[in-house]
């Protein structure tokens, strides 16, 4: 022990007045082991502690990222409902347009199949008086070969507005699934409504009567500009598709954001009537009535289902809202106004073959009559020459009898007497041998 702490007093080193022992330096050392242990748990904990915070702000960003995932997987179901909600909507619309195409179809192949037969009826009937009247067969014969000629244009015409017709229902129906990334863009919705606009138009007007994009007087370009007979100003139609309001009143929860949404779908109608009464309505220029084209039934439905005042401010403005139903429907009525007027335009030349015909129709008649008497008069000069020849055939047997009963026998007596009955006795078989003589003698008794 002694020893020891001899050996721990021994100086080591020397600082100025003060002595530095082996002892000294040991517990110098230590204390210097001992706060190294000490900064090195304190250490060690901090990095325990900040770990923690770590993994404790990782568990809160993977909270809020399945937050955000459970949003985005709900907003994309949303999404689904709606674009099936669009598709069966617009299947319903296609197998109507399908449905209401065959209709049409089906009446204009009766109308024409009974305008068909009504004509080959009155035109065999006129045959048939011309073939008893006149025997003229080759007449008919034309007839009937250009009417069969005109039956198969017809049928060819019916064909091919058939298969334009299942394009056109096959082209809709790939346009269906492309609808959905039409819709998604501002500027693709607008000319899709506007390109529907045009289509109904281009379908129902012929080439000519209408013109996109026209510029008015006061600078602004309606979507289509319908041209109207007589002179009469033009008709304006816009394309107008008010889709992202229309979604938020159809996506709205609750009655707040019900209210928000209907007064944000009322806003936008009202902006657009306005801009259409404004820009579109000039007198002297265009109609006092403009047409605004909603490109959807859906669209159309819901503002006069749930926007009756928009409506009837909108009639007030002289701005009437039309679905492509209603549209095509006024378009149909202007077809029928356009083809009156070229009707009538044309009803000059109309009257002037007509007279043309006549005419034809006419001389014919005056043909066949002068025909009629050609033929009666030859009927008349060979029942003539018959009774001429009769006359003739009579005369001669008459001589050709007495040639028989004038014959002598060389006896004057009783004997000759009695070969003279017998002769005329012979005589008779000879000219009943004679079948024309007994033709001829059958007519003379007749006319005695």
């Amino acid at each position: 022990m002694n020893d020891l702490s001899t050996i721990l007093s021994e100086p080591v080193a020397r600082l100025g007045a003060s002595t530095i022992t082996l002892g000294h330096a040991l517990a110098f050392g230590a204390l210097l082991f001992l706060g190294l242990f000490v900064a090195l748990v304190v250490a060690l904990w901090r990095s325990a502690k900040a770990r923690a915070v770590a993994a404790a702000e990782a568990a809160d960003h993977a909270r809020d990222a399945e937050a955000r995932m459970a949003g985005i997987l709900q907003s994309q179901a949303e999404m689904q409902g709606r674009m099936g909600a669009i598709a069966e909507v617009f299947g319903a619309r296609q197998a109507e347009l399908t449905q209401s195409i065959g209709q049409r179809l089906d009446a204009m192949t009766g109308r024409i199949g009974q305008t068909m037969t009504e004509q080959t009826k009155s035109t065999h009937e006129s045959l048939a008086k011309l073939q008893e009247r006149l025997a003229i067969i080759d007449v008919a014969q034309g007839n009937i070969q250009s009417l069969a000629g005109q039956v198969v244009q017809l049928q060819a015409i019916l064909s091919a507005i058939i298969d334009v017709a299942q394009g056109n229902i096959q082209s809709l129906a790939g346009q269906v699934v492309q609808l959905q990334a039409i819709l998604s863009n501002k500027q693709t919705r607008g000319a899709f409504g506007q390109s529907r606009m045009e289509a109904i138009v281009a379908d129902g007007l012929p080439h000519g009567a209408y013109e996109f994009q026209a510029t008015l007087s006061n600078g602004s370009r309606p979507d289509c500009l319908v041209k109207m007979p007589n002179g009469a100003p033009s008709l304006a139609i816009d394309a107008k598709f008010p889709l992202e309001a229309w979604n938020a009143i159809r996506a709205a929860d609750g009655a707040d954001l019900q209210k928000v949404a209907a007064q944000a779908f009322r806003r936008d109608i009202e902006i657009h009537v306005r801009d259409i009464s404004e820009k579109y309505l000039i007198q002297g220029e265009t109609q006092d009535t403009a047409f605004m084209f909603v490109p959807s039934e859906s669209v159309f439905a819901e503002i006069h289902e749930n926007f009756e005042a928009i409506v009837h401010k909108a009639h007030r403005a002289r701005v009437v809202i039309v679905s492509p139903s209603l549209l095509m429907l006024s378009i149909q009525v202007i077809q029928a106004i356009l083809k009156d007027a070229r009707m009538r335009e044309q009803a000059h030349l109309i009257q002037g073959e007509v007279i043309r015909l006549m005419e034809d129709v006419a001389r014919v008649d005056e043909r066949v009559r002068k025909l009629q008497v050609h033929f009666g008069q030859s009927a008349k000069d060979i029942d003539d020459i018959l009774v001429s020849t009769s006359k003739v055939t009579k005369r001669g047997q008459k001589i050709e009898a007495l040639e028989f009963g004038a014959q002598p026998d060389g006896d004057a007596g009783p004997d000759g007497a009695s070969r003279a009955p017998a002769a005329k006795a012979d005589a008779g078989p000879r000219v009943a041998d004679s079948k024309t003589g007994q033709l001829r003698l059958r007519v003379v008794e007749g006319d005695d």
